[in-house]
């Protein structure tokens, strides 16, 4: 069957495609910005890429007519303040277009909302759904409430929060009740329910077995963990406050945290589980579903990472605005030298940042971290989703990677912390030098300023990081 799939970019996108080419289908990839889509080469035979920006109606015309099914996958998670307004007019835009199509089944992932008074995040998904239900179509939807697994934006803020505070003053919606699901049952949730009549016109609700407090959930990592944790729930931590402590002690940036918050005091229990008696399906505990995470990461073998999604920065533009370095009105600091072994040096560009660090002054890094995260940035938290490899569009601590091509020998990232200006920095190989390059294109006087002032700087990080890069010292 051709299947269309929006979000392909997305966490639960990338490994929704991965199940659906198993099973045989032909998929067509709708993405934003085709340089951030890089399916391996195994993949390629069953695969049509297609450029669609949902917010522009004319780009929508790229949607083959002969597809059968599709999946809907797109949230913007808050990048702006107009989010809701957003995700009314993709879903739109979307409905209409694919009721041109001979589509016969398209399936949404939302949210649970069982709640009369919901968040307006919730709120939000729940009206997308009800605008997909008007197209000329069966409409299957699933609702999921905290989803589980390695790189998942739950996963990953639940782990900040344990790993990094012994004793936690939280706010009072951690004794909210929620019903997380392993991310491998949603995969099973979608690709079993696509094309089964017995699921068209329908909403269901879809769920792991265990009901907990957010409370409970932080201690029960901390058990899988080995960990002892404390954790003291007050009643003067309003929503602003709640946003800024989860925004400093996680990953998350401001805007999700805020939006985050907001739905956390909302119940997230499902009604029923009709959908996985249909399906034969028997959800994982919440519990197994972290130590499948758990063995994800010990193996390096994480498919996808929310910290990828744009929403992870505010990023807005495409990697294509970016990819060309500017001269013009441009400060440059260049440096090069001679490598050990190519591949021994291009290994090392492709370990950069994460856990891995940046092989120099790594304490500069993590205050110039913990700096950016004092004026609203995304600061160093975020880290990068498998060490070995990078692809372009992945979040790797505060830059984004904007190209990355290993036989080539060029890595390419664009700066995401709050700098008055733009800043790019570039690794590659040419001849036998290795050629690194920090470019900054300031705005006004200020950003003119900020390049002179971390001028001293960068002659002591960049000269001792080129140096580790290419000789391994």
């Amino acid at each position: 069957m051709k299947i269309l799939l929006t979000g392909a970019t997305g966490y639960i996108g990338k490994r929704l495609l991965s199940v659906l080419l198993q099973l045989g289908h032909h998929v067509v990839c709708a993405v934003r910005d085709p340089l951030r889509f890089s399916p391996p080469d195994s993949m390629k035979h069953q695969i049509e890429v297609i450029q669609v920006d949902l917010l522009d109606r004319d780009t929508l015309s790229a949607i083959p007519e002969d597809i059968d099914g599709a999946y809907y996958l797109v949230h913007s998670m808050s990048q702006s303040e107009d989010y809701a307004d957003m995700e009314r007019r993709c879903a739109e835009h979307f409905r209409d277009r694919l009721s041109e199509t001979q589509v016969q089944h398209v399936i949404y992932l939302g949210g649970i909302a069982n709640e009369e008074d919901l968040s307006e995040h919730l709120s939000s998904r729940k009206r997308v759904e009800d605008i997909l239900a008007g197209g000329r179509y069966h409409l299957t939807t699933l609702r999921a409430g905290i989803i589980i697994g390695s790189g998942s934006a739950s996963f990953e803020i639940i782990r900040d929060l344990v790993e990094k505070l012994p004793v936690m003053i939280a706010p009072r919606w951690l004794k909210t009740r929620c019903q997380p699901i392993g991310v491998s049952d949603v995969m099973l949730f979608l690709s079993r329910s696509i094309f089964d009549e017995r699921t068209y016109d329908q909403t269901f609700d879809i769920a792991g077995p265990d009901i907990l407090t957010y409370r409970e959930m932080l201690l029960a990592f901390a058990k899988e963990r080995g960990l002892k944790r404390w954790i003291i729930t007050v009643p003067v931590m309003t929503p602003k406050l709640s946003s800024y402590w989860l925004y400093f002690v996680t990953s998350t940036s401001y805007t999700l945290a805020t939006s985050l918050v907001d739905s956390m005091r909302v119940e997230v229990v499902a009604s029923d589980d009709r959908l996985a008696q249909l399906l034969s399906i028997q959800p994982i505990s919440y519990q197994q579903a972290l130590q499948k995470a758990f063995n994800r990461i010990k193996s390096n073998d994480i498919w996808s990472s929310w910290k990828d999604a744009y929403a992870s920065s505010g990023f807005s533009g495409d990697i294509s605005d970016f990819i060309e370095v500017p001269t013009f009105g441009c400060f440059v600091d260049q440096r090069s030298q001679p490598y050990d072994d190519r591949e021994s040096a291009i290994d090392r560009v492709w370990s950069i940042g994460g856990e891995t660090g940046w092989y120099y002054g790594d304490w500069m890094w993590r205050l110039r971290g913990y700096l950016d995260k004092l004026v609203g940035g995304v600061g160093l938290r975020r880290g990068r989703t498998n060490k070995d490899m990078i692809n372009a569009g992945d979040a790797l601590d505060f830059w984004r990677v904007l190209y990355a091509d290993r036989s080539e020998g060029r890595l390419l990232l664009f700066a995401e912390m709050k700098v008055p200006g733009e800043a790019w920095l570039e690794f590659r190989i040419k001849g036998d030098q290795l050629i690194q390059t920090a470019t900054f294109r300031p705005k006004g006087l200020w950003g003119r300023a900020y390049w002179y002032a971390v001028l001293p700087a960068h002659g002591f990080v960049f000269n001792g990081m080129l140096t580790a890069l290419a000789r391994g010292k």
